[in-house]
């Protein structure tokens, strides 16, 4: 397989990412692998390699803003969902001008944050998005800053959370906002993967996602939380690309 890191210039930011494919010329499927809140692209790098010895390209990426560790540029509390919206946006711009993928053949993975903010992007995406999967993913984020700060009086200028510092513009943007308004309109596949000991997201959020999804399926993982054991994401690898060896064009 090669690697190739990526320096993508939108939005005044930089955003780093590593593009993983299959050794040889030629074209392939990829699929763009989303971090969680204060992750990093590395999180599923293991996963990539999986798929590009298997002939799928990956690409994975630091949302900027997204972590303490990014690579991206942009400081913790500037960021926000729908900057790490726009990100992702970018990112699917040079995946499908890049030239060695198959543009009728590009995935959408993303955990926790990432899945919501993956789940988001395939909505106004969804001509691009060959199909859709979702690490238990984050439908909570709204409602449980919204529940935490009722009033805008109560939001803070900055808030510490696992290790890392969001801004007033975090919680601000999520005013109001119902997650479940801005989904659904994707019709192609949707792949959801939830550990039934997640004590992040209830799995209310993720039964609600069937509501919405006209092809959704959902696997629980037993034992499970919210992150996978070393087998239980070697399963998710499996998974990957049984989804896109099933969906590919």
């Amino acid at each position: 397989m090669t690697k190739t890191e990526v320096r993508l210039l939108e939005h005044q930011r930089e955003l780093y990412g590593v593009l993983i494919a299959p050794e040889g010329e030629g074209k392939y499927p990829v699929v763009i692998f989303s971090h969680g809140y204060n992750g990093s692209g590395r999180d599923f790098e293991p996963m990539g390699e999986y798929l590009a010895e298997n002939g799928v390209a990956a690409f994975c990426y630091d949302f900027c803003g997204g972590s303490v560790n990014a690579r991206s540029s942009m400081a913790t509390v500037d960021m926000t969902i729908f900057t790490e919206k726009e990100d992702l946006h970018s990112v699917i711009r040079y995946i499908k001008e890049c030239g060695i993928v198959e543009e009728k053949n590009i995935f959408l993975f993303g955990g926790s944050q990432g899945g919501l903010v993956s789940a988001l992007a395939a909505e106004e995406a969804k001509e691009d998005i060959r199909g859709l999967m979702l690490l238990f993913p984050a439908m909570c984020i709204a409602d449980n800053w919204n529940a935490r700060f009722p009033k805008e009086e109560d939001i803070p200028q900055v808030q510490e959370l696992w290790g890392m510092n969001l801004g007033r513009k975090f919680f601000m943007t999520l005013r109001g906002f119902d997650v479940y308004q801005h989904i659904g309109g994707y019709k192609r596949s949707v792949q959801v993967i939830y550990g039934e000991n997640d004590p992040i997201v209830s799995l209310d959020y993720i039964e609600k996602l069937k509501t919405v999804y006209s092809d959704m399926k959902l696997d629980i993982f037993k034992h499970e939380g919210h992150g996978f054991s070393e087998e239980g994401n070697r399963r998710v690898a499996e998974m990957t690309l049984e989804f896109v060896r099933k969906n590919r064009e």
